[in-house]
């Protein structure tokens, strides 16, 4: 088993998860009237339609951070009977993929933006098992 993917692995699904939690409880939450799921209530210059995008985009984190997990936890477990050629590309997109979120948020937030730190940790951890 390569527990560098394992690791990263489990931190693509923490990631998502935490951002989700931290996102409803610290943006969403007083954006909500009584018994509605998507946040309708805007109190700045976004339209209701923005807000509702903002929402559905603030939740592909943990959808797309799922399905990279299991990707690489399913290629950290499995890896002797993959193809390697298969297994580094799906690897070398992923890395790529995450040091660029983590250089993105890092630049977009100036640094406050803890996530970036977590997505460049899984793209080390990456690298370290490529």
């Amino acid at each position: 088993m390569n527990q560098y993917l394992w690791i990263a692995g489990v931190l693509c699904f923490l990631l998502g998860l935490v951002h989700s939690i931290l996102g409803e409880i610290l943006i969403f939450r007083n954006k909500k009237k009584h018994n509605k799921i998507v946040p309708t209530i805007v109190t700045s210059k976004l339209k209701e339609r923005q807000l509702r995008i903002i929402w559905a985009t603030w939740y592909l984190t943990p959808f797309f951070g799922g399905s990279i997990g299991v990707m690489l936890i399913k290629i950290g477990t499995k890896q002797a009977e993959m193809s390697a050629y298969l297994m580094q590309s799906i690897i070398t997109a992923i890395t790529i993929t995450m040091l660029s979120a983590s250089f993105l948020v890092f630049i977009a937030t100036k640094g406050k933006h803890l996530g970036w730190v977590i997505l460049l940790v899984i793209g080390i951890l990456n690298l370290l098992a490529l």
